[in-house]
């Protein structure tokens, strides 16, 4: 009796999360299901073919390619660094990573132009600053998004066995041997999940794009432009069309980054 009372516990509280779980899922899929739903295909195969919504997707996804491979570079190091390293002021550097995710977007925006507007210096050894340029977007994105690298790419190299480096250190590898054949082919899924992240963030990026360089348009922006001038129609299938190809291209890194599947026992079964 007492076993039986306990399944029933345990099946009632299976059935509320999962539907909890369900109403979250339902909050993430129920705009865009609402977004196709409301647009014509018609309207998606004009936007498909509207080279002003072409160029602005292509803006879109080779600045963000650009800012997570160069952010890439530099932020992997970093994140080896944070997760191997115990020194003084770490926590604090921690804090300075993540201050993007904190900080207003339209904020960081400003904040860039003092930097790379055609005022600073940069600007000045640039001879007119990087605002309006496709370098300049990469930049915006770069700023907002880097925190979600070297995020996920600190957790995969914690999560690599410390003694399978002593291991290879104990067997006369340098450093830096270390770090590119054991660390690094080791952690290699946590720094992909992170740099899509970073990608896709990049990619969805409005308020600190549109301060650095209005023209030339990346999709967010064309979005909010053609919703002001034209309506939510011809909005819609351009955000629309650009929600496909990003899921497209997300769920393949997603599949490139998947951990591999392992067999366990169940002890509920």
């Amino acid at each position: 009796m007492a076993a039986r009372r306990s399944i029933g516990r345990q099946w009632w509280f299976h059935i509320v999360l999962a539907v909890l779980g369900s109403a979250v899922v339902l909050f993430v899929v129920a705009p865009l299901i609402g977004m196709v739903v409301t647009t014509s295909l018609s309207d998606l195969s004009a936007a498909a073919r509207d080279r002003v919504v072409l160029e602005s997707i292509r803006v879109t996804l080779f600045a963000a390619a650009w800012a997570t491979l160069a952010c890439t570079v530099v932020g992997v190091p970093l994140a080896y660094l944070l997760a191997r390293k115990r020194f003084g002021g770490r926590s604090f550097l921690l804090a300075i990573i993540d201050l993007p995710i904190a900080i207003p977007h339209t904020v960081a925006g400003i904040a860039l132009l003092t930097v790379i507007g055609r005022g600073s210096w940069l600007g000045q050894a640039f001879g007119g600053g990087l605002v309006g340029t496709q370098v300049g977007i990469s930049v915006a994105m770069a700023f907002v998004s880097l925190p979600f690298l070297v995020n996920a790419a600190r957790e995969g190299f914690e999560a690599v066995p410390l003694r399978l480096e002593k291991a290879a250190r104990s067997l006369g590898a340098s450093p830096r041997q270390v770090f590119f054949t054991v660390s690094l082919p080791l952690a290699w899924r946590g720094i992909v999940s992170g740099m899509s992240l970073m990608w896709a963030r990049g990619i969805s990026e409005f308020g600190a794009v549109i301060i650095i360089a209005y023209y030339p348009m990346t999709t967010p922006v064309l979005v909010y432009q053609r919703l002001n001038d034209y309506g939510l129609s011809y909005a819609r299938s351009a955000a629309l069309l650009l929600v496909v190809v990003c899921i497209a291209v997300f769920a393949f890194l997603r599949f490139l980054g998947r951990p591999v599947a392992q067999k366990r026992e169940d002890p509920d079964a």
